[in-house]
């Protein structure tokens, strides 16, 4: 394996890039096996012998499944499709901003619209940030964010939600009736998924989330779980935030009479929120609440609030790396 000179920096380059099997393998193993030494799936052992006709290594080991691949225990195993399409289509991917539908991933790679949407949502599921820490039931983030007390002001973190669905208006009646009688009202809200943002001013990250409703108690959980105590915390005027400041630094912002008050304000979740739901509405029109999760983290991940002041890498190049990183590890159910 040899370390690529030269990185893509356009689709076009990325193209041609990866349209060789053989640099799309060594391009790929390099950031799963940065020391350079392929491991075996089955023993663990890291002396295997790399088949150039097959693309494949061969465990020196005698055991079953002696020969892997790069995409074995990865988002891209079992699939025949080569990586000279799923390469591009991770690139694809990152460098819309606005998303890119399986339609035109279809046309762009030339394969069939469902091979396109399987790969779409195998790569979401790669792209996203929080799956192990979901299932553990200790916030969605390796670790809590905010400054912990040190009162600089830079830990500051932003915290807001935000209501995706479809307009009541355009509901069929017996849909907007079923809503109305499982929320138990009529509000604007009715029949719409919540999803919960915090946005770390001075670690430049943002963690999204989709939560089961408003309720002070769902909120203010997902907040102790992923903000330091003492940290500067800044909301709207919403009920269900009214006890923060029993264990932060909470300050209010009333949107019906101002949207800045200093440093007081949520616009940094504001952008996130519309850069989410115009790839929402404007690109993929319609998701289900069950696939919804799955395309905030394909946002968060590409968003440019997460861009660090002073990184080396372009912001889509950046996220190409950490699309890669998620793409390359074990596969997720």
């Amino acid at each position: 394996m040899q370390e690529p000179t030269t990185e893509p920096k356009t689709f076009q380059e990325a193209i041609l890039y990866f349209a060789d099997r053989n640099r799309c393998i060594d391009y790929l193993a390099l950031r799963r096996w940065p020391n350079g030494m392929p491991a075996c799936p089955v023993c663990g052992r890291t002396d295997a012998k790399f088949l150039e006709k097959q693309g494949k290594w061969q465990c020196k080991a005698v055991h079953h499944h002696r020969q892997f691949s790069v995409k074995v225990g990865t988002v891209m195993e079992d699939s025949a499709i080569p990586l000279e399409k799923w390469l591009p289509a991770v690139w694809a991917i990152v460098n819309d901003k606005n998303g890119i539908s399986s339609w035109e991933l279809h046309r762009t790679l030339g394969v069939t619209q469902k091979t396109a949407w399987f790969m779409l949502h195998r790569i979401r599921m790669g792209m996203s940030l929080q799956d192990k820490h979901k299932k553990t039931g200790k916030g969605f983030g390796p670790s809590k964010i905010g400054d912990g007390g040190k009162g600089n002001g830079n830990g500051a973190v932003e915290v807001d939600e935000t209501f995706v669905g479809g307009k009541l208006r355009n509901m069929h009646r017996d849909r907007r009736a079923r809503f109305a009688a499982e929320s138990g009202h009529t509000g604007g809200a009715t029949g719409k998924t919540v999803v919960l943002g915090m946005l770390d001013r001075e670690a430049r990250e943002i963690r999204a989330k989709v939560v089961p409703n408003v309720k002070r108690e769902t909120l203010q959980n997902e907040v102790l779980n992923n903000v330091k105590y003492g940290t500067k915390i800044y909301t709207d005027d919403a009920v269900p935030y009214d006890k923060l400041h029993w264990r932060y630094v909470h300050e209010v912002v009333n949107h019906a009479e101002e949207y800045v008050r200093g440093q007081v304000h949520t616009n940094g979740l504001e952008n996130f929120w519309s850069l989410l739901k115009r790839g929402l509405k404007g690109t993929y029109v319609a998701v289900e609440p069950f696939h919804l999760e799955r395309y905030v983290d394909e946002q968060v991940l590409k968003s440019p609030q997460v861009a660090r002041s002073g990184c080396l890498l372009s912001p889509i190049l950046r996220a190409f790396a950490n699309a890669l990183r998620g793409v390359s590890n074990p596969r997720m159910a």
